[in-house]
């Protein structure tokens, strides 16, 4: 009997120390599994259907190296390597206009489609992979500066924006009301740079301005498509209408565009009801078009359309959509070439994704993206003119294109 329980309990010792052993390298693994990444291995497709396998494990190898290795550990922001990576994927697919946003970018890039912002009241965009003005705001601290559509950025107070997304230049050229910020830029086509000094203001966003030229010509400067330009135009088109105005010129030079919606509506007073305005194409080959709503009021007018370098956006969509419907003149320089469509994406921290997901064509089916829209009547304006004060926007005698669209008009 005694042996028997000998047995017995050598059995328990066995087979308890095989079971904590056991249970010890199992915890371990399971310990182990929790700090990895739960997908191991992503299988995709690519543009031809192929399958790709992609190890995600790499990812993490460098993740848990910068930790257990890096000489700084203080310099190691968990929130900012995790913003690093997310931005440094979606800036891998080269597009400028498709970026991450961290919780304090989106919150100013909100505040700007809001229409009243604190900077120095210029738009920027991306030309071979550089930070371009599109359009300086109308009678702001750029705008009186000299800065003109473009001119390139290559530093705001000294930090280089070689490796910057237009959104964070955004943010360094933001700030206080008051406060100052240095600008390096150099003009377009030109080498050399200059630091220009600016004062910041509260930038509220003008939409339209219009005026009477030679007692029949309506003259009408579009300067962005805000939240506020729906109301404002309709109330400037009655005033149109109401006047002795027999002909319409619309100035959409230097607009650096805005909302999609506020573009369908203006060209629906200028077009019949239903005709395409502009045309959406997506990654599949798929087409959306939008189509013109309204009453035509301002189609009774022969009309021409002023656009230069400056103009981008929801403004070559309503160039676009005039030209190819009504076959309205355009007059001035190129436009920018800024015809994809964004879509904002917004998560729970407070951060977005601003991703394009679309192209804009015009109603006959021409690319505005990176080939921007020709005139048919290219007038050039010179910098040097500009420079020395013989070009004023607006002014009959000093701006070459306006005068050109009225001679075309008579």
């Amino acid at each position: 009997m005694n042996f028997i329980k000998r047995k017995v309990l050598l059995t328990v010792i066995i087979l308890s120390l095989v079971i904590g052993f056991s249970g010890g390298f199992w915890f371990s693994r399971y310990q182990t599994a929790k700090s990895l990444p739960v997908v191991k291995k992503l299988i995709n497709q690519d543009r031809q259907g192929n399958l790709k396998d992609i190890d995600f494990a790499l990812f993490w190898e460098v993740w848990n190296a910068l930790q257990n290795k890096y000489v700084d550990p203080t310099k190691l922001d968990i929130e900012d390597m995790l913003y690093g990576a997310i931005e440094g994927m979606v800036n891998s697919v080269g597009d400028p206009y498709t970026v991450f946003l961290e919780p304090v970018v989106s919150t100013k890039f909100q505040e700007e489609i809001s229409g009243a912002f604190g900077g120095v009241g210029i738009e920027l965009g991306k030309r071979n992979d550089l930070i371009t003005v599109i359009a300086p705001l109308k009678d702001t601290p750029a705008d009186r500066a000299g800065i003109k559509a473009g001119d390139r950025i290559f530093g705001v107070d000294s930090k280089p924006t070689s490796d910057l997304s237009i959104e964070e230049v955004v943010g360094l050229i933001r700030g206080k009301k008051g406060t100052k910020v240095i600008l390096t830029v150099s003009k377009d086509g030109e080498g050399k740079t200059r630091d220009i000094e600016l004062v910041r203001e509260t930038i509220r966003i003008p939409s339209i301005k219009w005026q009477l030229l030679d007692n029949n010509v309506a003259y009408l400067q579009l300067y962005t498509f805000n939240q506020n330009i729906d109301a404002d135009f309709e109330k400037a088109a009655k005033e149109i209408l109401k006047s002795s105005a027999t002909k319409l010129i619309v100035d959409l030079r230097n607009n650096p565009g805005g909302l999609l919606d506020s573009a369908i509506n203006l060209a629906g007073w200028f077009l019949d009801g239903n005709q395409v305005v502009t045309i959406e194409e997506f990654k599949d080959g798929t087409r959306k078009e939008f189509r013109s709503r309204g009453n035509g009021a301002l189609k009774i007018y022969p009309t021409a359309i002023l656009i230069n370098g400056g103009s981008a956006s929801a403004s070559e969509i309503l160039a676009g959509a005039l030209h190819d419907n009504r076959d309205i003149q355009l007059i001035g320089d190129k436009s920018f070439g800024k015809g994809s469509v964004q879509e904002l994406q917004n998560f729970k921290n407070g951060s977005s994704l601003k991703v394009t997901i679309a192209k804009w064509l015009t109603p006959k089916g021409r690319s505005i993206t990176d080939l921007g829209i020709e005139p048919n009547h290219k007038v050039e304006v010179s910098d040097k003119d500009r420079e020395e004060g013989k070009i004023e926007i607006g002014v009959m005698g000093k701006d070459p294109q306006l005068d050109r669209a009225l001679e075309l008009l008579r």
